[in-house]
């Protein structure tokens, strides 16, 4: 693999500041462990397998496991295409920037739009898990006197104030600058690592049962099939498997983008598939029942406390703290990208104010300012009812699944016209920082069939996943209308903006050859 610098003269103009005009250039201050702590510590393992076994087992039994290497191998497919985009293109808000280039402005502004939408009820989301976590690590986490369970008032409470104070704490370390952010998830990332390896290791010790209990069915399929029960538990594995693409968002600030990037978003999916599937079989492995109910219920945390004890499970509970601590900071700072892109480009309200970078630190702080602003309001759903604020978050998930189709679907349209690679034209081309080559054609058509049957099983109305409690008959619905509302409301504002973009293409080669130019020389730095 081989960097290429456009041939012809000085590198053009990126999209940031011109002479006179607002600082809107990123640090390249992110090295090769930055990057790819940002897209793990996204996907986050320790916390997202954590929170969300109970989900799949509860509709799948111990069977539910095969989801896992299914939604890999699909959404892997999805990081190759992802890789090779980035190998040619390493630029911030890259799924709008990508879908833009591939599809033209009015396909690549949704997919920045469901892109922005959906990181920031992640964020909210993580935040809102700490509440799962911090009051059983100590008492004093729970500040508002009462029950600490998420389905009651002052549980539901407590859960905003701990994560406004978290979003608070990440929109402050993120303003300090790129270089701590990525030095903070690096850390992250080192105690979720270590954290996973010892649980695995302790789960698998203290197994009551050998691995062919991934071929138990508990009963979950009745008397009938089991393919439904097994499509509904694959929303777990769908859910957790998302973001690796982080490590594309920070390519802007990332040495050496087109080598490093591809390497990043791939060792990312990688290593949290392996992580994900050995915890999932040593939780299933060590768990003292399969048929107390306690695996639907309580998940991985009753088999950690109920065979590691108390003490050395707090212990545990303190890396899934801190793994959620760094989450949370990463999926802040893609959002702020993704804001910041968009916003560079003219195409958010307010652009000049969002596109601004703090010439001392080189971050867009305002765009993190109002993505944590956004956040919060999303979190206070909680309060309310903390039933909408689950369903609100997963079908936040489907909504970023839709904007992965906006680019592989394209990129794959691009590869019927005879292109050897969809950001490029026909004929003999250098070989860029990662390049899929005759594999190109059925890596990506697994990447969009895989997406597109996924965004169909998310979207579909189950009572069962939505609105358990056969309360409220729009939750049940929630999937359909919440992407008719956001499509709506994006429309609305999309008309609004159009005619305040930048002329497109010209501008956006130019800055695409200039963030290349950049990155081609280790340690440099667009400032």
């Amino acid at each position: 693999m081989t960097t290429h610098r456009p041939a012809g003269g000085p590198a053009p103009h990126p999209p940031g500041p011109q002479p006179g005009g607002p600082q809107r250039q990123l640090r390249r201050d992110v090295g090769a462990v930055g990057a790819f702590a940002a897209g793990f510590s996204f996907v986050s393992i320790l916390t997202t397998v954590f929170q969300l076994f109970s989900f799949g087992y509860s509709f799948g039994g111990p069977a539910f496991f095969w989801t896992w290497p299914m939604v890999i191998a699909g959404q892997f497919c999805v990081a190759l295409v992802f890789a090779e985009l980035a190998g040619h293109t390493p630029v911030a808000g890259c799924i709008f920037q990508w879908a833009r280039r591939l599809a033209g402005t009015t396909v690549g502004w949704f997919a920045g739009w469901w892109m922005l939408i959906g990181y920031v009820v992640s964020v909210a989301a993580i935040a809102v898990a700490a509440q799962s976590v911090l009051p059983v690590v100590w008492g004093g986490f729970q500040v508002v006197g009462g029950d600490p369970a998420l389905d009651t008032r002052t549980g539901a409470t407590n859960a905003i104030v701990l994560g406004i104070v978290l979003i608070a704490a990440a929109t402050v370390v993120g303003a300090l600058g790129v270089k701590v952010v990525s030095a903070v998830n690096v850390v992250g990332i080192g105690c979720e690592i270590v954290g996973v390896v010892l649980l695995v290791v302790l789960l698998f010790a203290h197994a009551e049962r050998g691995p062919q209990v991934v071929l138990d069915t508990a009963g979950t399929g009745g008397s009938g099939s089991y393919v439904w029960p097994f499509l509904a538990s694959s929303l777990m594995a769908a859910y957790v498997m998302y973001g690796f693409d982080s490590a594309a968002e920070l390519s802007e600030e990332t040495r050496n983008p087109r080598r490093t990037t591809p390497r990043a978003v791939l060792q990312a999916i990688s290593a949290s598939a392996v992580g994900g599937a050995l915890l999932l079989v040593a939780a299933l492995m060590a768990a003292p029942s399969l048929t107390d109910g306690e695996l639907a219920s309580a998940g991985i945390s009753y088999v950690l406390v109920s065979r590691l004890g108390s003490t050395l499970g707090t212990v545990l509970l303190v890396v899934v703290a801190i793994a959620i601590v760094a989450a949370l900071l990463a999926i802040q700072t893609s959002a702020s990208r993704v804001a910041f892109s968009m916003a560079r480009d003219g195409a958010l309200p307010c652009s000049r104010f969002l596109a601004h970078v703090d010439p001392r630190t080189g971050t867009p702080t305002r765009a993190a300012v109002v993505v944590a602003a956004a956040a919060v309001l999303v979190l206070l759903v909680n309060l309310g009812r903390a039933g909408v604020f689950t369903a609100v978050t997963s079908v936040s998930v489907m909504i970023v699944y839709l904007a992965y189709l906006l680019v592989t679907v394209p990129a794959l349209v691009r590869r019927f016209r005879g292109r050897a690679h969809p950001l490029v034209g026909g004929g003999e081309q250098p070989r860029l920082g990662f390049d899929l080559g005759r594999w190109g054609w059925p890596v990506n058509v697994v990447a969009v069939v895989f997406g597109a049957l996924m965004v169909v099983n998310m979207a579909w109305p189950r009572q069962e996943v939505y609105d358990p409690e056969a309360g409220t008959w729009y939750l049940r619905f929630l999937p359909e209308l919440f992407l008719v509302g956001t499509g709506a409301i994006g429309a609305v504002v999309f008309a609004r903006r159009r005619g305040h973009f930048a002329d497109a293409h010209e501008h956006h080669r130019a800055g695409a050859g200039a963030v290349a130019a950049g990155g081609a020389h280790r340690g440099g730095a667009a400032r």
